[in-house]
């Protein structure tokens, strides 16, 4: 299983970026989908995850400014970023986890954000 990325790039503060994940090969979609972000030098933090219901959960730090979504059928989850700050700036991760079996935690390649003042 494969989680792509896509959706990334360069934008001004105050604009917005869309990110894609979408899951090729089999997976099992009862799960939890996430976005994750990271800087050089720092640990990966949660940015935001949504269950296969469509409860989801943010980081303090995006609340208000950012959405996740994510399409079952299709095994696809977005991050709609909105107000983007520089401190916005980092690799996001896309993250797919099961905690029951058939158990797995998958991850993505990262796709770059870079939001200049």
């Amino acid at each position: 299983v494969l989680l792509v990325e896509s959706g990334g790039g360069s934008v001004q503060a105050g604009g917005s970026l869309r990110l894609s994940c979408a899951a090729s090969g089999s997976i099992v979609s009862n799960n939890v989908m996430a976005w994750y972000r990271q800087n050089p030098g720092k640990q990966r933090e949660l940015v935001a995850k949504i269950t296969s219901g469509g409860s989801t959960n943010y980081a303090d730090f995006v609340k208000g400014r950012f959405t996740i979504s994510r399409d079952n059928a299709k095994n696809t989850v977005y991050l709609q970023m909105s107000l983007l700050k520089p401190e916005d700036t980092a690799v996001y991760y896309c993250n797919a986890k099961r905690d029951w079996r058939p158990q797995y935690d998958y991850w993505g390649q990262g796709t770059q954000v870079t939001v200049s003042s």
